[in-house]
């Protein structure tokens, strides 16, 4: 008989998992650039579509086939028998949550192979690690394989899923290369700033909200008190974990890099999580706090070790987040472990609480087993590919980026375009000059006449002027009152990236310093003035303006020779007048 409470309750939980591609999504997409936006969301969806039917072909049943040690069984299309398995759930039910969990590890590769990885390829990709990887080892862990029977404990899968994702995405960053720009000739990382903070924290959002499926479903049953016990201690753990984790990741950062970093911080939140997800069920909220709090020195350090020491470019940190973190949380559940999970330990199993070095061992060889594995056959599945197909897109389609060389799409945010900064010149690298660029056929100049009179109402002549004012975005509109306050209605506003005599303040993004010559978002507004009279806008423009500080702006004063009204050929002073 299946119980319903725990039917819904699983099904509740792949729900939420599935919904786990959508903060991947974000994340990764808000820490690369926008020209590579629509390729990001593509591989992320990919992963689910691709995976789902291999998973259901052949995945499932080299997971939970049989009991032996090495691998379930083959069962394709999944038409055996898993009575044996005690499920209190259909097997339909059980089939759809653990299809989602293999998507989620091969969607974490795409961050860490972002901007410069094939489709074709990353597709392929993703359909073997969802066919035989990913299942092989879930076997040894969750499908009843020898590190099962060793009572190797991840719960939900800090080693399983994260690491596993964490693993492949080290190996696939490295066998693929930096993105162009990412270090200097003398291997300095430079910093290639994400193009949307605003999307990578929806991401952690929905990924946080997620988690509480993705751990608390992962009891597979909501019936008895025991069960209700379990759900309540891991939703607790996880969300105390996370939240230690982001506190303490934000401190770290603020010492570091003498202010708090956002995108780490974000990062820190994703470690706590992965880091608690093996021992959720078996620690306690005491627990939980040491393990969010060391996956948040875990992440830091991780992560400035792979970009800066190993060299290999990992734009969304998946390497630090995933896999590093996953493996941390892993060991510390042999430290921490106090909850009974398994026949094979008990209560107290845990090394703090009296437990020995027995179960620390056992999860120290199931990470270091599960990283051998992941690596070797993830480094013969990366270098087939780029022997064969290629792995790396051209030099060109990188430089382009792959949403229009890709897809076809000039851009993922048609009318409203994101401010995007090219390697060549955040990065200060000067590699690519080399590349084509195309040149504007010449246009011969027309012949501007003189700029006719202008007599204003109270027989003045006055000319032609215009202003230009470059300062940061946050002032505009007390600007835009302003022009308003002393009749000046007309205006060009432009989102532009520059710096002055600073170069631009000291800043780190990810751990990494910004080059000195550091680029700026600023606005700038050009208007054309002739009855206003040009130091009554420059004063209004001033106070506006002013704040006291480095980087209030600039003001240009040009004088023009004409202007001309398209739609009726007015000139000069009439062409500035009304609205066209």
């Amino acid at each position: 008989m299946f119980s319903s409470a725990d039917t819904i309750w699983v099904l509740l939980g792949a729900a939420l998992v599935f919904f786990m591609q959508a903060g991947f999504a974000m994340v990764e997409t808000g820490f690369t650039r926008a020209k590579n936006a629509g390729n990001i969301i593509m591989k992320n969806l990919m992963d689910f579509a691709i995976g789902t039917p291999i998973f259901w072909l052949l995945g499932f049943g080299l997971m939970f086939g049989g009991t032996g040690a090495l691998v379930g069984g083959f069962d394709f299309l999944i038409r055996g028998d898993y009575s044996f398995m005690g499920l209190s759930v259909p097997t339909p039910a059980f089939i759809i949550f653990q299809t989602v969990f293999c998507a989620t590890a091969a969607t974490i590769v795409s961050g860490a192979m972002a901007e410069r990885t094939k489709f074709v390829s990353y597709c392929i990709y993703s359909g073997i690690i969802s066919a035989v990887i990913y299942p092989i080892s879930g076997h040894w862990i969750w499908g009843g394989g020898w590190l099962s029977q060793m009572g190797f404990h991840d719960f939900a899968g800090s080693t399983a899923v994260h690491m596993v994702g964490g693993v492949a995405a080290l190996v696939g960053a490295k066998i693929l290369g930096p993105r162009i720009g990412k270090y200097d000739k003398n291997g300095k990382p430079k910093a290639i700033l994400g193009h949307s903070l605003t999307l990578g924290a929806l991401g952690v959002f929905i990924l946080w909200f997620c988690w509480f499926g993705f751990n608390g479903c992962s009891t597979l049953s909501m019936t008895g008190d025991e069960a209700l016990t379990g759900a309540g201690r891991i939703f607790m753990t996880t969300n105390l974990a996370a939240a230690i984790s982001t506190v303490s990741t934000m401190i770290i950062t603020w010492i570091r890099y003498k202010k708090p970093d956002i995108s780490m911080t974000l990062n820190g939140s994703l470690a706590g999580l992965v880091a608690i997800t093996a021992g959720c069920d078996t620690v306690t909220p005491v627990g939980a706090f040491f393990i969010g709090l060391a996956a948040s020195f875990v992440v830091v350090f991780g992560i400035e070790f792979v970009d800066k020491t190993l060299k290999i470019d990992d734009p969304v940190g998946a390497v630090g987040v995933h896999g590093f973190c996953g493996a941390t949380g892993t060991l510390l559940t042999g430290l921490f472990a106090k909850y009974a999970f398994n026949d094979t330990f008990g209560e107290n199993a845990g090394l703090f609480y009296g437990g020995g070095f027995k179960l620390l061992g056992v999860q120290a060889l199931g990470v270091a087993s599960v990283i051998a594995w992941v690596a070797v056959t993830m480094t013969v599945v990366f270098l087939v590919i780029k022997k064969t197909i290629g792995l790396r897109a051209s030099r060109e389609e990188e430089m382009r980026g792959l949403d229009v060389t890709e897809h076809g799409l000039t851009s993922s945010y048609a009318d409203f375009l994101p401010i995007a900064s090219a390697p060549e010149i955040l990065g200060g690298s000067t590699a690519d000059k080399d590349l084509p660029v195309p040149v504007a056929e010449a246009v011969p100049a027309t012949h501007l006449p003189e700029s006719p009179p202008v007599v204003t109402d109270d027989g003045k002549t006055v000319k032609l002027t215009k202003l230009v004012m470059v300062f940061g975005q946050e002032r505009f509109e007390p600007l835009k009152a302003a022009m308003n306050a002393i009749g000046v209605t007309g205006m060009t506003v432009t989102q532009v990236l520059g710096y002055g005599v600073q170069k631009g303040h000291e800043a780190y993004y990810r751990g990494v310093k910004l080059d000195e010559v550091k680029l700026l978002p600023k606005v700038k507004v050009e208007v054309v003035v002739s009855k206003v009279p040009v130091q009554t806008v420059v004063d209004a423009a001033r106070g506006a303006l002013y704040t006291g500080r480095v980087g209030d702006g600039k003001i240009f004063v040009y004088d023009v020779e004409n202007t001309i009204r398209v739609r009726t050929g007015e000139e000069g002073y009439d062409a500035l007048q009304g609205e066209d």
